[in-house]
């Protein structure tokens, strides 16, 4: 069918549209098929010579069981030609996705009433008068076509998910090579410089809960963008931080958009991918990420410092923000927010006695277990912790039900996690000092000293990760406790003399490997059939574990080092080597200290931990609890 009226270009006028578009698309595909946008939508066709799948941004609107489209340059349009040829296309509009047959060229009489009135007198403008009818299929089986951009989103949603994580678990970490260089930029005094590192940790640490039940309520997809942008905010703001208050604010706003991501990411994971070997491998991916993000911040940040600038580790943060709030709307899967009302008393008690006991635990392992002030917050943070539990009890919409500990399976994933986050953390900044005070590495080289154990955590949660759904959660959660345990007894074998790959890289080899299969172990026990409604606030307790249990690690072992060391200087004349021996000494307790930890986590999971049941029995308590 062919009309006088319809465009008609030559070879020349369609290459030079099609240049134009090659640029033009990607930018309007940033906008097109979105629920807000009823003007542009994509049609996603496959290339009749190529066999490849495009996506062209098209006008369309919706009409009695069809879409109509106009047929702007003839029927030499290439996506028009695809369509006739496989009779068939994937149409994307208003946020989702409507598989369409039958191609069909209309007149303007037939299409007009699809077209609102200032859509028709443009067409009368331009002289369009061929248009497109593709009828929407009502099956509700999916083709290929939608099989194959299922399996390319979830995977662009996983990769999101991940980078996501990776961002806010670097921040933990990355810092703290660069506290020296911050310190003489911003002119800190050498109390208020452990600020940099506590701003973000007791904001982080404190608002978590809030921030898992805010996804539960508000929607996850939203909140995942809003402390996205939060985090990307914070970071913009502490890069360009001319003082010492601007960037420790700088660095709780961090911690605040932190707290909203970390719980919702977890939550968005479940919600993309069902129980079952995809959703094991994508914990795969996100164990990997959150275990070995504190070992590649030592890295990352000892790279960035030594040859750009300590204002970089903040920066590097925004354009991915920024990325991760522009792809996340498309790629992650929509959760409207449930009726009901946050629970202010306890959200009030919750997020003061978090805060409390993560600047509690921060400042003794600064200034010792004795100092008052460290005593009067941990008392008071446990005062409030305890009123918190209360209020939940008796709460109609609690924010952290306690049911959710009724699950011995999760409970037991819960402890595991509070005790490898402490092992993990305290590991680190007991390792750091070693390998730079002791072993005289630089901070750079400390930090590459730290790759093999992201790489071991990576092995270890990509082993479990495929056979975790033949042993169940039990058997990697207590065989990874266990090589984490064995890994942190050998590391205390180290002496003044030893050498990094003798005394170091062994132990630290099989630590990873055994956090790679605790980590994912964790995250699946800990989201395996819980309710949609409380899937943020659920994956939010692990993290308040994981963070939690850092803090409490850092403290304890930070301390015990401290205590050894000192006590080993008692009647001994200081000299280079005998402060070596002494401090050796005190790691060495730390690293033990670390071994009992994990071992705490292997019983814990031991006792509670049962054996797996089938997904059809969680399947049924979890729809009975539904209804």
């Amino acid at each position: 069918m062919k009309d006088e009226s319809t465009l008609q270009l030559g070879a020349r006028a369609r290459a030079a549209v099609r240049s134009v578009a090659r640029f033009a698309n990607p930018l309007v595909l940033l906008i097109a098929g979105r629920r807000w946008m009823p003007i542009v939508g994509v049609l996603h066709h496959t290339g009749r010579n190529t066999g490849r799948m495009y996506a062209s941004p098209l006008g369309m609107r919706p009409y009695r069981g069809a879409f109509v489209m106009p047929l702007t340059f003839s029927e030499n349009a290439g996506w028009y030609r695809n369509v006739v040829a496989a009779g068939r296309a994937v149409v994307t509009y208003g946020g989702r996705d409507h598989e369409v047959t039958s191609p069909e060229v209309v007149d303007y009489a037939t299409a007009s009433p699809a077209f609102p009135r200032y859509e028709r007198l443009q067409f009368r403008a331009l002289g369009i008068n061929q248009f497109v009818r593709l009828t929407t299929t009502r099956e509700e089986k999916e083709t290929p076509m939608v099989q194959a951009r299922s399996v390319r989103s979830s995977g662009v949603a996983l990769g999101v998910i991940a980078v996501a994580q990776l961002m806010v678990v670097l921040d933990v970490a990355i810092v703290n090579v660069a506290l020296p260089s911050i310190q003489r930029a911003l002119s800190f005094s050498a109390t208020d410089l452990e600020w940099v590192v506590n701003a973000y940790a007791i904001a982080f640490g404190g608002l978590l809960l809030l921030g898992g039940r805010a996804g539960d309520l508000f929607g996850r997809r939203r909140m995942f963008v809003a402390g996205t942008l939060l985090f990307t905010a914070g970071s913009l703001a502490g890069g360009f931080a001319t003082t010492a208050t601007a960037l420790i604010a700088a660095r709780a706003l961090q911690g605040v958009g932190a707290a909203i991501v970390a719980p919702t990411a977890l939550s968005l994971l479940a919600d993309t991918f069902a129980e079952g070997p995809a959703r094991n491998r994508a914990l795969g991916v996100y164990s990997a990420v959150s275990a070995s993000g504190g070992a590649l911040g030592l890295l990352l940040g000892g790279v960035i410092t030594n040859y750009f600038s300590w204002r970089w580790i903040l920066f590097v943060n925004v354009p991915v923000g920024i990325a991760l709030a522009l792809v996340a709307p498309r790629v992650l899967s929509t959760t409207r927010g449930r009726r009901g009302r946050l629970d202010l008393p306890g959200a009030a008690a919750v997020t003061a006695g978090a805060t409390l006991l993560v600047y509690g635990l921060s400042r003794a392992a600064v200034h010792g277990w004795g100092d008052q002030t460290t005593v009067v917050t941990l008392g008071g943070g446990a005062a409030l912790l305890a009123v918190f539990v209360a209020i939940e009890a008796v709460s109609r919409h609690a924010l952290l039900p306690l049911r959710v500990f009724g699950n011995r399976n999760r409970t037991g994933a819960y402890a595991l996690s509070l005790a490898t986050g402490a092992a993990l953390s305290g590991t680190l900044f007991t390792l750091t000092l070693f390998l730079q005070n002791v072993l005289g590495l630089t901070p750079l080289q400390a930090g590459f000293a730290f790759l093999p154990t992201a790489m071991g955590v990576v092995v270890g949660a990509g082993i479990t990760s495929r056979i975790v759904g033949r042993t169940g959660p039990r058997l990697p959660m207590a065989a990874g406790a266990l090589m984490a345990a064995i890994g942190l007894f050998w590391l205390s074998a180290v002496t003044v003399g030893a050498s990094y790959p003798v005394a170091v890289l062994g132990p630290l080899a099989v630590l990873a490997i055994g956090l790679g299969q605790v980590f994912v172990s964790t995250s699946m026990t800990a989201i395996a059939g819980v309710r949609s409604d409380e899937s943020g606030v659920v994956s939010a307790v692990l993290n308040v574990g994981r963070q939690l249990g850092g803090s409490i690690g850092i403290a304890l072992m930070g301390t015990l080092a401290t205590s050894v060391t000192r006590d080993s200087l008692v009647g001994v004349r200081p000299t280079h080597l005998t402060l070596h021996i002494a401090l050796t000494h005190g790691f060495s307790a730390s690293f033990q200290l670390a071994g009992l930890i994990a071992l705490i986590g292997f019983a814990a999971t031991i006792s509670a931990v049962r054996r797996p049941r089938p997904v059809t029995v969680i399947a049924e308590e979890t729809q009975a609890q539904a209804a």
